[in-house]
C-alpha cells in the first residue's frame, strides 16, 4: 500500500514537472487578456481584446455574424495585431470616416436589407478608398467598398512565411474582417480607448508615420459621444483637403441620420444653440410660475 503511495506520488511529479517544462517550451499558449470591448454595427458584433504574451500586448479582433433565419449559421473571423500596429490602424480609419462623410450616406444604406450582410461576397462591389500598413512582416490591406447592400471596409491581413509568422499570429497567412461604413465612428472611438488605456505615446507617434497615404492633418479634438433616451449622439472631429469639419450622428438602431459641419460654421452654430436653450429655459420658467399662480 504505502508503495503504491510513492508510486502515485512519483507520478503526480512526474506530471507537474512535465507540466513545467511545457509551460516553458510553448510560453506563447500562457495568453493574458487585459480589456475587451463590444461594438454592435447592423448584425454584428465586434469583440475587441487587448491581450499580453511573453512577446508583448496585442490586439484580437473578431467579427460575428448572426443570421434571423433558421438554418442560418452563426459566422465568425477575426484580425490580430500588435498593439504597436493598432494607432497605424485607428489613422487609417480617421482617412476613411473624413472620406465616407464627403461622399454622403446612400439612402438605402439607411434600410439594411433583413437577409445577408453588408459585405457579403454573395455581390458584386466596387472598391471606392483603398489604404494599406506594413509592419515587419505583416501587411494590411483596407478597402472601401460598396455593393447593392451599401458600403463596407474590409480589412485584410496577409502574414509572410519565414521567421516571425507564428507566435501570438497564429499559423494563418491570411485574416479578414469586414465593418459596415455605417459602424467606423463607434469601432474607431473603442479603439482608441483601448490604445489610451494599454498603448504607448512611442506607438502612437509610429502609428502616424506608419500609414502610408495619411495626410499630416492639425491636432483635433477627441471623440465624443452621450446616450439621451433610446438614442445616442456621436461628436466626431475630422479634417480633409477641404478644412475642418464636425460630424454629428444621431443613432437609434438600426438608423442613423448624419449632418456635417464646417469649422467656419460651429460658432454660428453654437450661439444658436445658446439661444435656443436660453429661450426654453426661460418658457419653462414661465410655465412654471403660471402653473404656480393657477393654484
Amino acid at each position: 500500500m504505502a508503495d503504491g503511495c510513492c508510486r502515485g506520488t512519483e507520478r503526480s511529479r512526474g506530471k507537474i514537472q512535465s507540466d513545467s517544462l511545457s509551460r516553458h517550451a510553448y510560453p506563447q499558449q500562457y495568453i493574458q487578456e487585459l480589456a475587451s470591448k463590444r461594438v454592435d454595427i447592423q448584425k454584428k458584433r465586434f469583440y475587441l481584446d487587448v491581450k499580453q504574451s511573453v512577446r508583448g500586448r496585442f490586439l484580437k479582433i473578431a467579427e460575428v455574424w448572426i443570421g434571423r433565419g433558421r438554418h442560418d449559421n452563426i459566422r465568425k473571423s477575426k484580425l490580430t495585431l500588435s498593439m504597436s500596429m493598432a494607432p497605424a490602424l485607428r489613422y487609417c480609419l480617421g482617412d476613411f470616416i473624413d472620406y465616407y462623410a464627403r461622399i454622403g450616406l446612400k439612402a438605402r444604406e439607411q434600410h439594411a436589407s433583413p437577409t445577408g450582410s453588408v459585405g457579403s461576397d454573395d455581390h458584386a462591389h466596387r472598391v471606392l478608398k483603398s489604404e494599406f500598413i506594413e509592419r515587419d512582416n505583416r501587411k494590411y490591406f483596407l478597402d472601401l467598398k460598396e455593393n447593392q447592400r451599401g458600403r463596407f471596409l474590409r480589412i485584410r491581413q496577409t502574414v509572410s512565411k519565414g521567421h516571425g509568422s507564428m507566435g501570438y499570429y497564429g499559423q494563418g497567412i491570411e485574416q479578414t474582417i469586414v465593418l459596415p461604413a455605417q459602424g467606423l465612428i463607434e469601432f474607431r472611438d473603442a479603439l482608441s480607448q483601448l490604445i489610451e488605456d494599454y498603448g504607448d505615446e512611442e506607438a502612437d507617434e509610429h502609428g502616424r508615420l506608419g500609414s502610408r497615404t495619411r495626410l499630416d492633418n492639425p491636432e483635433l479634438p477627441e471623440a465624443a459621444s452621450f446616450r439621451v433616451d433610446n438614442k445616442r449622439f456621436y461628436f466626431d472631429v475630422g479634417s480633409n483637403r477641404y478644412g475642418v469639419f464636425l460630424k454629428i450622428s444621431e443613432v437609434r438602431q438600426p438608423y442613423r441620420n448624419t449632418i456635417t459641419v464646417p469649422l467656419k460654421a460651429w460658432a454660428r452654430f453654437g450661439e444658436n444653440f445658446i439661444r435656443y436653450e436660453e429661450e426654453m429655459r426661460r418658457i419653462f420658467s414661465c410655465h412654471k410660475e403660471k402653473r404656480t399662480e393657477d393654484r
